[in-house]
C-alpha cells in the first residue's frame, strides 16, 4: 500500500509539473501579449468610470453570476438566447485561445485529399446512389416527386474532408466546423442503414455468449440531403446515471452525450482529433424507418405498449428486444458524428493499443502487472523511432479526462506516416463515472515518463 500511494503521488506531481511548465512557457506569454494593447488610452470613458466614486464595498464587484453573463457575451454567433451566448463561444473568444495558427501547408503531401480527385470520386458516388435509389423505387412501384441528389461543392461535409491535414481533422480557426454541426442538426435524412462492422456481424452471432446487452452495435449510418453522412448513436440512459460500480468497462452502456462532450473537450485541448459531433432529436419513423432500404433494419421496429416507436439491434442482441430504444413517441435524442473520408480516398490504419485492457472477467494484460512494460514498448517499431509513443500518451491523457477505459484500438491516416496524429474515434464509453478518476488510464504516461528517463 505505501508503494501504491507513492506511485499515485509521483503521478500527481508529474502532472502538476507538466501543467506548470505549460502555463509558464506557453499560456502566460500569450496572456502578457494580449494584455499589453488592452491598456486604457487617455480619455477613455471606461477609465473615467473606474476613477469615479464607486458604490459601497459590498457592491464594488459584480456578483459572480453577473460576471459570468458578461463573459458569456464575448463569443459572437447565432446561438444566443435571450442575449446570452454560448459558453463554448465565450471560451474560444478568450485571449488564451488567440494563439498563432498552425504552420501553412507546404504542398499536396500536407493535405489528406487531392481536391479534384476527391470531387470526381464524390460525383461518381452521388450518381451511383441516384441510380440505386431509382431502381429501388421501381421494384416497389413507388413514385416520388423528389429530384435526384446533386453534389454541392460548397457542402460543409466536403469542405470538412478537404480541410483535413497533417495538423488535425480541421484547422484551428475553420468556420466549416460550425456550419457542419448546424447541417447535421437540421438536414433532412434520405437514407438510414447499419454500419459496416454491424453488417459483418449479421448472422454470425450467438446470444448465449453475451454477458450483458450493451450499446456496442446499436448505431446507424444516416445520409442527409446534401449527401453527407453521420454516425447516429441513440440515447440509452439519462444523463445523471453513472456506470454502476459492479460493471466492467466492456459491458457498460454507450452514451450519446459522451460522444458530444468528447468532441468539445478535444477541441478545447486543441487536439482536433475527434470528428465533429452534435446532438439531434431524430424522428425514428420519418427519418429512419421510412427512408431505410434495409429490410433487416425495418424488421426491428415495433410499437411499445406505451405507443412509442422502438427499435433494437438485430445482432448480436436479437434475443433481447427489451433492450430496444424508444422514441417519445417518435422523437429520439442521439449524437451524430461526421464521417471521415472514404477508405478508398484516404486509407486508415487500425492499430491495437499497446495498453489495451483485458476483455475478460478475470484476466490482466502485461502492462497491468509489469511497471517496466514501457521499456519493452520503446524497443518495438514504430514506438522506438517516431512520435507515435508521444501520441499514445496524448491519447491516454485525453481518455483520462473523459474517463474512457475502452480504447482498444486507434486509427491514423496512412498518408501521414508514423508521425501522423491518432484519430480519437468512438468515445461513447467516456464520462461513465464522473465522480471517480481512473488513474490506470494514465499508465502510458506514468510508465514511460519517469524521473531521469524522459518520455
Amino acid at each position: 500500500m505505501p508503494a501504491l500511494r507513492r506511485d499515485r503521488l509521483l503521478t500527481l506531481l508529474l502532472l502538476g509539473a507538466l501543467l506548470s511548465a505549460d502555463l509558464y512557457f506557453h499560456l502566460w506569454p500569450q496572456v502578457r501579449r494580449q494584455l499589453r494593447p488592452r491598456e486604457h488610452p487617455r480619455g477613455c470613458p471606461c477609465a473615467r468610470r473606474a476613477a469615479s466614486p464607486g458604490p459601497a464595498p459590498a457592491a464594488a464587484s459584480p456578483a459572480p453570476r453577473a460576471a459570468a453573463r458578461n463573459f458569456s457575451r464575448a463569443g459572437p454567433g447565432p446561438e444566443r438566447r435571450g442575449g446570452r451566448g454560448s459558453k463554448l463561444q465565450a471560451l474560444y473568444a478568450h485571449p488564451l485561445y488567440r494563439v498563432p495558427e498552425e504552420p501553412q501547408l507546404l504542398g499536396p503531401e500536407d493535405s489528406l485529399l487531392a481536391s479534384q480527385e476527391a470531387l470526381r470520386y464524390y460525383r461518381r458516388k452521388v450518381a451511383r446512389w441516384n441510380r440505386r435509389h431509382k431502381m429501388y423505387q421501381e421494384q416497389l412501384n413507388l413514385t416520388s416527386l423528389d429530384a435526384p441528389l446533386q453534389l454541392q461543392l460548397d457542402a460543409s461535409w466536403i469542405q470538412f474532408h478537404l480541410g483535413i491535414s497533417r495538423h488535425g481533422l480541421y484547422p484551428r480557426s475553420s468556420p466549416v466546423v460550425r456550419q457542419l454541426l448546424q447541417d447535421m442538426r437540421r438536414s433532412p435524412t434520405v437514407s438510414a442503414d447499419y454500419s459496416q462492422d454491424e453488417k459483418a456481424l449479421l448472422g454470425a452471432c450467438d446470444c448465449t455468449q453475451i454477458v450483458k446487452p450493451s450499446g456496442v452495435h446499436l448505431k446507424l449510418v444516416l445520409r442527409f440531403s446534401d449527401f453527407g453522412k453521420a454516425m447516429f448513436k441513440p440515447m440509452r440512459q439519462q444523463r445523471h446515471e453513472e456506470t454502476p460500480a459492479d460493471f466492467f468497462y466492456f459491458i457498460d452502456f454507450q452514451r450519446h452525450n459522451a460522444e458530444i462532450a468528447a468532441f468539445h473537450l478535444d477541441r478545447i485541448l486543441d487536439f482536433r482529433r475527434v470528428p465533429p459531433t452534435v446532438g439531434r432529436l431524430v424522428n425514428v419513423t420519418k427519418e429512419i424507418l421510412e427512408v431505410t432500404k434495409n429490410e433487416i433494419l425495418q424488421s426491428v421496429f415495433f410499437v411499445s405498449p406505451a405507443s412509442n416507436v422502438c427499435f433494437f439491434a438485430k445482432c448480436p442482441y436479437m434475443c433481447k428486444t427489451e433492450y430496444a430504444v424508444c422514441g417519445n413517441p417518435h422523437l429520439l435524442e442521439g449524437s451524430l458524428s461526421a464521417f471521415l473520408p472514404s477508405l478508398n480516398l484516404a486509407p486508415r490504419l487500425s492499430v491495437p493499443n499497446p495498453w489495451i485492457r483485458s476483455y475478460s472477467l478475470a484476466g490482466k494484460e502485461e502492462w497491468e502487472v509489469n511497471p517496466l512494460y514501457c521499456d519493452t514498448v520503446k524497443q518495438i517499431y514504430p514506438y522506438n523511432s517516431s512520435r507515435r509513443l508521444l501520441n499514445i500518451i496524448d491519447m491516454a491523457i485525453f481518455d483520462f479526462l473523459i474517463g474512457n477505459m475502452d480504447r482498444h484500438h486507434y486509427e491514423m491516416f496512412t498518408k501521414f506516416g508514423d508521425d501522423g496524429f491518432l484519430i480519437h474515434l468512438d468515445n461513447a464509453r467516456g464520462f461513465g463515472r464522473h465522480s471517480q478518476d481512473e488513474l490506470s488510464i494514465l499508465s502510458p504516461l506514468s510508465q514511460c515518463c519517469r524521473r531521469g528517463s524522459g518520455c
